[in-house]
C-alpha cells in the first residue's frame, strides 16, 4: 500500500489543456515521479484496437486493463517490450480511450496501478479523475483548463510533428465532443476537484504555467 504521507500533485483537465507537459516539469523540478494516468487509458485502447476486442464486451475491455504490462522510462511508454510512446497520440487510438474510460469497470481495473505511482519522494500525477478519485487527498489540486481554440491549436502542432495529418477542424469538434463525453459520463466525471486551484493557460506559456504550480506547491508546505 502506497505510503498516505508521500506528497501529491494532482493536474486534472480536458485534452490538450497542456496539464501533461505542466506536469512533467513540475515533476522534474521537484525530482518526483510522475503519471500520466490518460497514457493508461490509451495503452488499453491501444491493446484493445490490436486484439480486436470487441467493445461491446466490458468483461474483456476490463480484462485488458486489468492485464496491462506497460511501464514508462522518462517520455518514453512501453506496451510490453514495444515503445509505443507514439502511436498512443494518434487520434483513433485517444478517441476510444475516452470511450472505454467511461466504462466504471475499466476505470476500477486501472485503479490499484495508478495508486501505485505514489512513491518517495513524491509523485505529480496528471488526467481527469486524479484529485477527484485516485488521491481526493492531495495536498495539492490544479485543474488546468484551455479554451477549444487554444487546445486544438497545442494538438495540432503535436501531431504535425509527430508526422500525424491533422485538420483544425476536425481537432476542435473531437475536442468539443469528448469534453462532453468526459464531463456527462457517470463513473469520475472530468470536474474540478473541491479545493483545487483553477489554471486556464489559454494565454500562458508552458514556463508561466510550472511557476504558478509550483507556487501552489510551495504555499501548502509545512515552513
Amino acid at each position: 500500500m502506497p505510503n498516505p504521507h508521500i506528497p501529491v500533485i494532482t493536474i486534472d483537465g480536458p485534452t490538450a489543456s497542456g496539464k501533461g507537459t505542466v506536469a512533467q516539469k513540475v515533476a522534474q523540478h521537484l525530482g518526483f515521479h510522475y503519471l500520466d494516468s490518460g497514457a493508461l487509458y490509451r495503452l488499453t485502447a491501444l491493446s484493445v484496437m490490436r486484439r480486436a476486442t470487441p467493445l461491446d464486451d466490458e468483461h474483456a475491455l476490463a480484462k485488458a486493463a486489468e492485464h496491462l504490462h506497460c511501464h514508462f522510462n522518462g517520455a518514453h511508454i512501453f506496451l510490453a517490450n514495444e515503445d509505443v510512446s507514439n502511436e498512443i497520440r494518434a487520434e483513433a487510438v485517444g478517441n476510444l480511450a475516452s470511450k472505454i474510460a467511461a466504462i466504471p469497470t475499466v476505470r476500477q481495473a486501472l485503479f490499484g496501478l495508478q495508486l501505485s505511482f505514489r512513491q518517495h519522494p513524491g509523485l505529480v500525477a496528471d488526467g481527469r479523475d486524479m484529485g477527484t478519485v485516485i488521491f481526493p487527498h492531495a495536498g495539492l489540486k490544479v485543474f488546468l483548463t484551455a479554451s477549444v481554440e487554444a487546445r486544438a491549436e497545442r494538438r495540432y502542432k503535436q501531431l504535425i510533428d509527430k508526422g500525424f495529418s491533422a485538420n483544425m477542424e476536425d481537432l476542435s469538434k473531437d475536442l468539443t465532443e469528448r469534453d462532453a463525453r468526459d464531463s456527462n459520463r457517470s463513473s469520475a466525471p472530468l470536474k474540478a476537484a473541491e479545493g483545487a486551484y483553477l489554471l486556464d493557460t489559454s494565454a500562458m506559456t508552458v514556463d508561466q504555467a510550472v511557476e504558478q504550480v509550483l507556487h501552489w506547491y510551495a504555499a501548502t508546505k509545512p515552513i
